[in-house]
């Protein structure tokens, strides 16, 4: 079927176009690299519509006339209605009478529908179906989740232009609610670059909510309230101790019983889990499990606290013994490790574009080990290891090559938000240069590209001499999985090394350096154009390198981000704390079936044969934040959970656990043991 021009053509991240079979069209993020099929019961064709037609902001909007259409890898469903808001549940079928109504799913990317006629919808796990009459035109409109700096603020490295700089975070703030919990809500910081002078573009403008937080004029105390600062949209200013204080007289010590930085890590997430909370007293009255929790819990009225300002909001909030909100705060996602250096300023709003916890590196040494080794493929990079916590993930920020941690760089970062809009299918390149790992290879091969849902194109390539290698690392790619080994001198290659030190530019977004000691090339991939991807630190045996590669190949497959990913799959073996991620560590190469990834631990019972617990968990995708819930589509479960972490604990029956683990594929731990939704057997075998 030939593009529709009028839509096509229309320059813009989001693109809505015909499928070439006429069995409907498809919803393109051309940034994010994000794809959402809608079929039809009759080939459609699209006109472009006016996108300010829409209750909420959308990228492109067009319009349509089918009597059913099904959207896939929807997470959620939303009916905004005259007055009211429904949403429909898994397995669920509604229909709503005439009148003028605009759906609202979640999938990899925001879509809006615009419908004013009787219809029906019907709601599976990832698939969303509506019926309407077929006369009547439906507007469609998507949004991305891609976020960017909207500017960039100089500043020096002197405390108090930096108290300035960050004071501006809030500026991305979409609104100053509870609904800021939301991660589609908060936006991104402006981006920080140091300079000879402060300097704040005309225009960037910081709500004011009347709140400050003081702190001493250190590099350090600024780093620390970061996040805090972001999500408050509050000033930071020079003040003799560690305090919030608002215009209205409320005054909190930031330099409580536990010291600085975990009593700002405990104030975040103590405003952040209520603010979720809050929320829902709002026109979305979702079945949130830890409203459900904090209703005994805590003495507060969530329906007078959604009509408060931020003021009155943080005054009531503070007055709650954190202790009681502890076992229901989400399981945070990133605490970074930042070390006191003018470079590490430049890093500083892409970690609190995550809603990072901020910690100074200084702590690593406390009751840490640091191993004073030198990593033989870069001299000049020390082995350090961060201090645990509790947190999903870790990320270090200064010289160093981190155990147990990504290591974050802005250069990667910087290349993200470089990209412009692409069109055509994933490309994924995999090289095998090590006769001995064909089994990884062969393994990728059947695992890449293996979802029906997503376009791929796929090249394997074995034995490249160094031109041929070069070619490829300098060709755009969304993804390049290296399997052989690399030397001091770069990756061995047929004819020789190939030092990535010495390319010009680097066409790869994400990578998997399955490799001995492939650090300093990774970095170097970095430096020339990449985003992130996982490398080696040390020597790794073959066998060791082939299980977690598996792994890892399977994970990204359906959508883990590299962090989450490597998370995972270091455990699948004795060497596993010699891989880690550089660069942006929320990269992937390929949308989730849903809005979170999953996995699952299950474990008999003892009560009988047929009795599991299953604790399904819950990660981040690389474009959505905290903030986000999730209906877990098991048993008879109505409850809706924060992410990430636990969502929830369930008893279920042999014949609900299979029919929960036919749903899609994820990663599943029975007893202990690690397997595959697809693969596991509940039989022991």
């Amino acid at each position: 079927m030939a593009r529709n021009p009028d839509v096509d053509d229309v320059v813009s991240r989001v693109s809505i176009a015909p499928l070439d079979d006429g069995s409907g069209f498809e919803i393109n993020d051309r940034i994010e690299r994000r794809r959402c099929e809608v079929t039809t019961d009759t080939p459609p064709t699209l006109r472009r519509t006016d996108p300010d037609s829409f209750r909420y902001p959308v990228d492109t909007a067009a319009e349509f006339s089918a009597s059913e259409f099904t959207f896939q890898v929807v997470s959620s469903m939303y009916v905004h209605g005259e007055g009211e808001l429904v949403q429909i549940g898994h397995f669920e079928e509604r229909s709503f009478d005439a009148g003028s109504y605009e759906i609202e799913l979640t999938s990899p990317m925001k879509i809006y529908l615009r419908i004013e006629a009787p219809f029906s919808v019907r709601f599976s796990v990832g698939e969303a179906t509506i019926a309407v009459d077929g006369t009547t035109p439906v507007q469609v409109g998507a949004r991305s989740f891609h976020e960017r700096p909207a500017a960039t603020v100089t500043t020096t490295t002197d405390p108090h232009d930096l108290m300035a700089a960050v004071s501006t975070f809030g500026s991305a703030l979409k609104t100053t609610t509870s609904e800021r919990s939301y991660p589609t809500l908060r936006g991104h910081p402006p981006a920080l670059s140091v300079g000879e002078q402060l300097s704040i573009p005309r225009g960037l403008r910081t709500p004011d909510t009347g709140v400050t937080i003081e702190v001493p004029p250190t590099m350090e105390s600024v780093f620390v309230v970061s996040t805090l600062s972001h999500y408050l949209a509050a000033d930071v200013r020079p003040g003799p101790r560690p305090q919030l204080v608002t215009d209205e007289g409320f005054s909190y010590d930031l330099d409580g019983a536990f010291g600085f930085e975990e009593t700002v890590e405990r104030t975040l997430k103590q405003c952040f889990l209520l603010d979720c909370v809050v929320r829902t007293a709002g026109p979305r009255p979702v079945p949130l499990y830890e409203r459900k929790a904090l209703n005994s819990a805590v003495d507060l009225d969530f329906d007078a606290l959604y009509e408060m300002s931020l003021q009155q909001q943080l005054a009531e909030y503070l007055r709650v013994p954190f202790e009681r909100l502890a076992e229901h705060v989400p399981q945070w996602k990133l605490v970074s490790h930042v070390t006191s250096r003018p470079e590490s300023i430049d890093v500083l709003p892409y970690l609190v574009n995550d809603l990072s916890i901020v910690r100074t590196a200084e702590r690593v040494t406390d009751g840490a080990t640091a191993d004073d080794r030198r990593s033989e493929s870069n001299p000049s990079e020390a082995f350090v290891e961060p201090s645990g916590t509790d947190s999903l993930e870790q990320a270090w920020v200064g010289p160093g090559a981190p155990f147990g941690a990504s290591k974050a760089m802005t250069e990667a970062y910087r290349n993200r938000f470089a990209r412009e809009p692409t069109d055509g299918d994933i490309r994924l390149v995999v090289v095998c240069n090590d006769e001995q790992m064909l089994e990884e290879h062969h393994v990728a091969e059947e695992v890449y590209g293996s979802r029906e849902d997503l376009p791929f194109e796929l090249s394997f390539y074995e034995g490249l001499t160094t031109d041929r290698l070069q070619l490829v690392l300098e060709s755009d790619t969304d993804f390049f999985h290296y399997i052989g080994h690399v030397e001091d001198g770069g990756f061995d290659c047929s004819d020789g090394l190939l030092d990535a030190a010495t390319l010009e530019t680097v066409g790869v977004d994400v990578f998997f350096l399955n490799a001995c000691r492939s650090y300093r090339q990774g970095t170097e991939l970095i430096r020339r154009g990449a985003v992130g991807g996982v490398v080696t630190i040390d020597d790794i045996i073959n066998t060791g390198a082939v299980r977690i590669g598996k792994t890892l190949a399977r994970l990204l497959n359906i959508g883990f981000p590299l962090r989450s990913a490597l998370n995972i799959a270091r455990d699948r073996s004795i060497i596993g704390s010699q891989y880690l991620v550089i660069g942006d560590g929320n990269a992937d190469i390929a949308q989730s079936e849903t809005t979170v990834t999953t996995a699952a631990d299950i474990t008999t019972l003892d009560g009988g044969e047929n009795d599991y617990s299953v604790d399904v968990l819950a990660y981040l995708t690389g474009t959505i934040g905290l903030g986000v819930q999730f209906q877990p589509a098991i048993a008879d479960n109505e409850d809706v959970f924060l992410c990430p972490g636990v969502t929830g604990t369930f008893r279920v029956s042999r014949a609900e656990l299979e029919e929960f683990l036919s749903l899609e594929t994820i990663p599943v731990f029975l007893d202990g043991e690690f397997s595959w939704s697809d693969t596991v057997s509940l039989d022991g075998e």
